[in-house]
């Protein structure tokens, strides 16, 4: 089976330093945080060998390009190209993504 490349964007990389700090003040805890961050990204690196299996995600009736996987409170929303997965950003679950993915 085909692996695809996981590539994480700049928005992305933020996003999981806002996640790092947001469980860091929660836990207090450094193993704790260091543990959280390791299986956010492990859920996503998961995906890299089906990502058509992750979540798509609809706008009204049509497909945006757009999957996301969900690791606890947080929704990873990547999109395939080619070889590589293309994780775009990394958000709580209760924000608004559609605003903040641009559609």
């Amino acid at each position: 089976m085909k692996k695809y490349e996981v590539v994480y964007s700049q928005d992305a990389i933020l996003d999981l330093d806002d996640v790092w700090e947001q469980v860091a003040v929660a836990s207090k805890d450094y193993d704790v945080t260091v543990k959280y961050l390791n299986e956010i990204q492990d859920t996503i690196e998961e995906m890299a060998s089906r990502p058509k299996t992750g979540i798509p995600l609809y706008y009204g009736d049509m497909f945006t390009g757009y999957y996301h996987v969900n690791y606890k409170e947080y929704m990873a929303f990547y999109r395939i190209e080619e070889s590589k997965m293309l994780v775009d950003i990394i958000l709580y679950a209760k924000m608004d993504y559609i605003r903040k993915l641009g559609l």
